[in-house]
């Protein structure tokens, strides 16, 4: 048995990080709790908040694809700059980093994405967004902020101009990034491999937040532990051999095989995997053929598929190819036309909440908002890249939590009748923008205020 203590396996570096994080996290860091602040941060987000308003009308109505933030990434470093902030842009792609310094303390990092989706608007909104783009297959899409990233935005430099105005309040370095490609799985990686914690302040905690229409406006909320799932798009080619559709016994139909396969799928959830354990695999696009009498040659189809461990992750991608050649093989198909198996670049990982740092950080919402706007979440299978920040050694303990957008009496109505409100990715999803901005500025400066107090005595 290794009596060690583990800390002493690592490098001086390494135990002073990990030390000061887990310091952080559990409170133990800080004497001096920011409660005293919540006044003038009301009175700074009241200031604020016209601009911001108009701030996230100008976004919403200007989305950029994924990977082709230039305009948007160029206005988050344009309003980081005259919040005082020293800004380096491009990293990764167009990601913004923002470095203010304030003294000594811990270095917290707060992120916020800035792309589009390939959505058509669909809202009404006399600030809807009309932008047609390009996508990567060369189709014109329309383009919209249909998962918030306007609110985040809004959110992130209202937090920014806050703490920056309320420095004397906190003490350490805080380093807000703006992020790209979050919808592609991207952006976090290539940040990263860009040397975001190797060329800027390393953070002692990352936060980030994600707003939500299934809370109302005013409240928070925050999953203690696996919070998302890891999320694999996957590529999957039934080859078969074609012919006329007159004489099927001369063939070897894909078209059969591919509906035999995604129907097979479905016992991977069912009898492979432990029934405790939260998976998802979803068929999404299926194409193969060109009439009705041609028996093609091969059937194309597009997965996502969603866990939380690597166990699971790695338990999924095998069945979907074990399943895959299965079907090949029992319909006779050639060795040589044995279907492919893709998983596309982009992986998600599973976004886990550091617990100790959100029971911290739900203690000091509860103060702020009250209570009642304070609530423990459930697990989601939607993927956020954000998780990746978690994942560099040694590990970084990150919290993301959700913002409410709906009004209470649209929620109330929804519960009434059975009829669902717009979702995110939808095109007609739209926040309440004035108490969603104010909410998340002011959870967000709280939490950053919380894990940079001045020590007790200041």
């Amino acid at each position: 048995m290794n009596t060690r203590s583990p800390l002493r396996c690592l490098g001086p570096a390494v135990v002073a990080a990990t030390v000061v994080s887990s310091a952080l996290v559990s409170g133990r860091a800080v004497a001096q709790p920011a409660a005293d602040a919540r006044e003038p941060v009301r009175a700074s987000v009241v200031r604020e908040l016209p601009e911001l308003e108009v701030l996230y009308r100008t976004m919403h109505a200007a989305p950029e694809l994924s990977l082709r933030e230039e305009h948007t990434s160029a206005r988050v470093a344009g309003e980081l700059r005259k919040a005082g902030f020293t800004v380096t842009e491009r990293i990764g792609g167009w990601g913004v980093v923002a470095v203010l310094r304030n003294g000594p303390g811990p270095t917290v990092l707060v992120r916020t994405d800035m792309d589009a989706l390939p959505v058509t608007e669909a809202t009404g909104l006399p600030f809807a967004s009309a932008v047609h783009a390009e996508d990567d297959q060369g189709r014109e899409v329309g383009v919209m902020h249909a998962c918030g990233h306007d609110a985040h935005m809004s959110i992130f430099i209202g937090t920014a101009r806050v703490l920056a105005e309320l420095r004397e309040r906190w003490h350490g370095t805080l380093v807000m990034i703006g992020q790209p490609a979050e919808e592609r799985g991207l952006g976090a990686k290539r940040m990263l491999d860009a040397g975001l914690f190797a060329r800027f302040p390393r953070p002692d905690v990352c936060l980030a937040l994600h707003v939500t229409p299934a809370l109302p406006v005013g409240a928070v909320g925050a999953v203690d532990g696996y919070a998302f799932a890891n999320v694999d798009s996957v590529d999957v080619t039934i080859r078969g051999v074609g012919g006329h559709g007159a004489r099927p016994q001369m063939t070897r139909d894909p078209v059969v095989i591919a509906a035999q396969f995604v129907m097979a799928l479905q016992t991977i959830v069912s009898r492979r995997m432990d029934p405790t354990e939260p998976a998802v695999v979803t068929v999404g696009s299926i194409h193969g053929g060109t009439a009705p009498n041609i028996i093609p040659d091969e059937v194309r189809l597009q997965l996502t598929v969603r866990s939380y461990t690597p166990v699971a992750r790695r338990l999924l991608l095998a069945e979907i190819e074990r399943i895959a050649r299965g079907v090949a093989a029992a319909a006779d198909v050639p060795t040589d036309r044995m279907p492919t198996v893709e998983v596309v670049e982009g992986f998600t990982p599973a976004l886990f909440n550091d617990p100790a740092l959100v029971k911290r950080l739900s203690v000091v919402w509860r103060g702020w908002l009250g209570d009642a706007n304070v609530v423990a979440l459930k697990p989601e299978m939607i993927g956020e890249d954000f998780a990746a920040y978690g994942l560099v050694e040694p590990r970084i303990p990150i919290c993301m939590f959700r913002v409410g957008t709906s009004s209470p009496e649209s929620l109330a109505e929804s519960r009434r009748t059975g009829v669902e409100l717009p979702t995110l990715h939808s095109s007609r999803y739209a926040p309440v923008v004035e108490p969603t901005i104010v909410t998340g500025v002011t959870a967000m400066t709280a939490a950053v205020l919380e894990l940079l107090a001045l020590p007790s005595g200041s």
